[in-house]
């Protein structure tokens, strides 16, 4: 690697950080009761029993946690379905892993009448994986063609969706438990939350990050990968599993989001290029300041009221849905 190629990643790096400080500090500062930025830093270094301390530390840095986890989560996911299907359509919102996670965690709240953080991100792994495993299989042998894949994950998106919103308006704990749950929303999240569905995420991005070369010479082709010695259908199940991790996790913390895991490696794919590496650690950072930017604007836009913020994260992705249905969206 070039001095140059070291400063250029450095100074990449340090834009990054500084990008990702700044909007986890606005999130802080940011909502129905601003704060100013002094008392929120105060606030986490010395704790402190005011209101405002109160609103930073119980309320504010995990939903702040939550938003960037579940954005880094989901641009990560998005960047391992692109590269083990080749299709710049796939992110596990458009095929429907999101809501099979949403589906199951509904219904297994509806018949037990429990809800606990355990059984949540449970089910919602469980609905994450169910729902992937159909897509794959309606869509054919190896993932199936594009148009397929995206029309086998509309599909199955769009009864799940329909199913949850039925068993939502046919039980009333879970509708009290989960109206705004199923539209994606942060609101009131806790650290044992976070930290429960931060342990799937990591284990997923741990097992997408193992397997990130491989998938990179499968975005190439099926067959260059196999005269390369890439153990196609293994890959394959390993993504799987890192995306149904990633998803299941993300979607047990925050609700059903979409569009994140399509836009953001999309757009960093087309500024970092087609290494899988790279697309992967970018739509990491950019997904994470994507949601927690949709999260302080679901907080801000109808203030004091919350609008869901999966609402604002789908007003800002649909274009981009676009732009890669016609296929511009990748090289």
């Amino acid at each position: 690697m070039t001095t140059r190629r070291i400063a250029s990643v450095a100074i990449a790096c340090a834009v990054a950080t500084l990008v990702l400080v700044l909007v986890a500090m606005a999130s802080l500062a940011l909502g129905s009761r601003s704060i100013a930025p002094d008392v929120v830093w105060d606030a986490l270094v010395r704790g402190g029993a005011s209101q405002d301390a109160q609103v930073v530390t119980q309320l504010r840095v995990p939903r702040t946690i939550a938003a960037l986890m579940i954005g880094g989560a989901l641009g990560v996911a998005g960047s391992v379905m692109q590269a083990m299907t080749r299709n710049p359509l796939a992110d596990p919102g458009v095929l429907g892993i999101n809501a099979g996670a949403a589906f199951v965690v509904v219904s297994v709240t509806a018949v037990s009448g429990v809800v606990t953080r355990a059984g949540t991100l449970g089910a919602s792994f469980v609905g994450a994986g169910v729902a992937a495993a159909l897509v794959f299989a309606m869509s054919g042998r190896g993932g199936g063609s594009r148009s397929r894949l995206a029309l086998a994950g509309i599909a199955v998106s769009a009864a799940l969706a329909s199913l949850t919103q039925a068993v939502l308006a046919a039980n009333q704990f879970a509708f009290n438990e989960f109206r705004y749950w199923a539209s994606g929303s942060l609101e009131g999240v806790d650290m044992g939350s976070v930290v429960a569905a931060g342990i799937v995420i990591v284990c997923g991005g741990v097992l997408a990050a193992l397997i990130s070369s491989a998938l990179g010479v499968l975005a190439i082709g099926e067959d260059t990968a196999v005269s390369l010695g890439v153990r196609v259908r293994l890959i394959r199940a390993l993504g799987i599993l890192a995306v149904t991790a990633l998803a299941g996790g993300a979607t047990a913390l925050g609700g059903p989001l979409t569009f994140v895991g399509l836009a953001v490696p999309l757009m960093v794919r087309r500024i970092v290029g087609a290494k899988q590496g790279a697309v992967a650690i970018w739509s990491m950072v950019a997904g994470a300041v994507w949601v927690c930017i949709a999260d302080i604007a679901s907080r801000l836009v109808l203030a004091p009221s919350e609008v869901p913020v999966g609402v604002v994260v789908a007003l800002i992705g649909a274009p981009f849905f676009i732009i890669a249905a016609r296929g511009r969206g990748m090289s």
